[in-house]
């Protein structure tokens, strides 16, 4: 089962599919696309995110950015995939209404694994059942109709992902100042690596920061922004042809000497003997 909506005046695209990895290459496209992977299967799925397994229990789904590296591989069952482009769901324009970002989207390298409990599961199934019937019901407000499915799952996924990866003793405040840190380090990571240039953005001391991901996550908000640009690194030499010094300077080292040593502090490995790792273990 395969539903895509195009709007070809504004470049619109949203997909739907009970098995992605059957369905992936038959949607005219799905870069630059936001996903969410849903396992309705009563067995586990295992899904490759940026070449690290990850594991999807029954009623778990996850979201995937474009900055992030899907593979099907070894994926044996069905999985339901929905997927949109910014030109038909800017979740940046409508980050008010659904408070999403830093969360379900665009929150630094952590996947969001979100189950749904029992008592959810049947509105999930709803929602499901309603996508498929709106896309067989074309019509010229099908796109307004398939856009309101769409922000009821992010909303009823954010709400699941509040509640079950975020401390419960932050304040709605505490969690508001989490996701748009992790968001604001997802957008400028090349270019602002301290965590006062974030608390600056946030209008708040570095102290208060740290602090707060203290209560929040073991990692600091320093350690935060390191990890991201690693993380980049590795997504650079897996998937691009561009060579060490290229990536040291897309990633704002002014030195490829300087990137290779803060490569080899994050992995142990220089960026060459990482690639060559690769290599090795295809």
């Amino acid at each position: 089962m395969k539903y895509e909506y195009n709007d070809s005046r504004l470049g619109a695209v949203l997909g739907f599919t009970n098995d992605f990895k059957k369905d992936e290459q038959r949607f005219s496209n799905t870069s630059g696309s936001i996903k969410f992977l849903w396992n309705r299967n009563c067995e586990p799925v295992m899904v490759h995110v940026d070449g690290m397994p990850m594991e999807l229990l029954p009623d778990q789904l996850v979201t995937v950015t474009y900055l992030q590296h899907v593979s099907l591989k070894e994926t044996k069952l069905p999985i339901v995939a929905i997927f949109f482009n910014r030109e038909f769901y800017c979740i940046f324009d409508h980050d008010s209404e659904v408070s999403c970002n830093g969360i379900l989207f665009f929150g630094t390298q952590d996947l969001p694994i979100v189950t749904i409990p029992g008592e959810q599961l049947k509105k999930f199934n709803l929602l499901y059942d309603m996508f498929v019937e709106e896309f067989t019901t074309p019509d010229n407000i099908q796109g307004d109709m398939l856009q309101m499915l769409l922000k009821r799952m992010i909303i009823l996924s954010t709400r699941l992902a509040k509640e079950q990866l975020i401390v419960k003793t932050l304040d709605n405040d505490q969690v508001d100042t989490i996701r748009r840190f992790n968001f604001l380090v997802d957008m400028h990571f090349k270019t602002k690596r301290r965590v006062s240039d974030y608390a600056e953005m946030l209008f708040k001391s570095p102290k208060t920061l740290s602090n707060l991901f203290a209560i929040y996550n073991q990692k600091s908000p320093q350690q935060i922004i390191l990890d991201r640009i690693a993380l980049e690194a590795k997504r650079l030499i897996n998937y691009t042809d561009k060579q060490n010094q290229e990536i040291a300077y897309d990633l704002g080292f002014n030195d490829p000497a300087h990137f290779s040593r803060f490569f080899k502090k994050m992995t142990q490995m220089t960026p060459s003997e990482y690639r060559e790792n690769l290599v090795l273990t295809a």
